[in-house]
């Protein structure tokens, strides 16, 4: 007798979709990136050795590339916009759930983890250029804006930018540097490689950042605008 499941078809495995090397993040945003570590990572040993001069002078730095990274976060490549990483709080539980649907992409750029991390970073770094940039230490050494703000500002904001401000940052990178380790090891993932490379493997149809010449050289421009705005600021406290 013929066997009478014999003739049901059979259903065959769900094929993964084929991946590819996506540009995620363009040039420019990975030289914000790399640049703004050296910046910081410059700012705070300049400051402990106390080499005040190049302590400023890296706070400049610092002020150039938080503002081009404003301007880039609105026009710039497709996973650099901040439009692409702002998240709703229900998108964000979800993801920590582990219940998001597979269509968001959450993981193509900045996740909703990663995004929080952008902005407390973003947002703590400008905190300490403001607060530097009123700054008095009562010694040798003055924000250039220092003059627009009354001396109990300029106190408070020095002990901030001394103290609390200062300690957030370092919290901050050490959490940054926690999760890139945590990705690594546990979720077998690389998030150091795209931002050397700008590509990631993912499935061939996923969204790729525009990195092309027009970009490049938008970026130069608004860079060179916000290069220039520091130095203005810089001369604010010449008097």
């Amino acid at each position: 007798m013929p066997d009478p499941t014999a003739a049901l078809p059979t259903q065959a495995p769900a094929s993964r979709p084929a991946l590819a090397a996506v540009r995620v993040w363009d040039l420019p945003t990975r030289l914000f990136h790399w640049l703004l570590a050296a910046a910081v990572a410059g700012s705070v040993i300049s400051a402990k050795m106390g080499a005040m001069v190049w302590h400023f002078r890296f706070g400049y730095v610092v002020l150039a590339l938080i503002a081009f990274r404003v301007l880039w976060g609105l026009v710039g490549g497709r996973w650099s916009r901040f439009a692409s990483f702002i998240y709703s709080p229900l998108t964000l539980w979800r993801y920590l759930r582990g219940t998001s649907p597979p269509a968001h992409s959450l993981d193509v750029g900045h996740s909703p983890t990663g995004a929080l991390s952008v902005f407390a970073l973003l947002a703590i770094v400008a905190v300490q250029l403001g607060t530097g940039l009123v700054a008095d230490d009562e010694i040798a050494n003055q924000g250039p804006l220092y003059r627009f703000v009354s001396s109990d500002i300029a106190l408070l904001a020095t002990s901030w930018h001394k103290t609390w401000g200062q300690w957030i940052i370092l919290g901050l990178v050490a959490l940054h540097v926690l999760a890139i380790v945590f990705y690594l090891v546990k979720k077998r993932v690389n998030l150091v490689g795209p931002m050397l490379t700008g590509d990631k493997q993912l499935p061939a149809h996923t969204p790729a950042s525009a990195d092309g010449l027009r970009q490049r050289l938008l970026a130069f421009v608004l860079l060179a605008l916000c290069v220039g705005g520091a130095w203005w600021v810089q001369t604010l406290g010449v008097f």
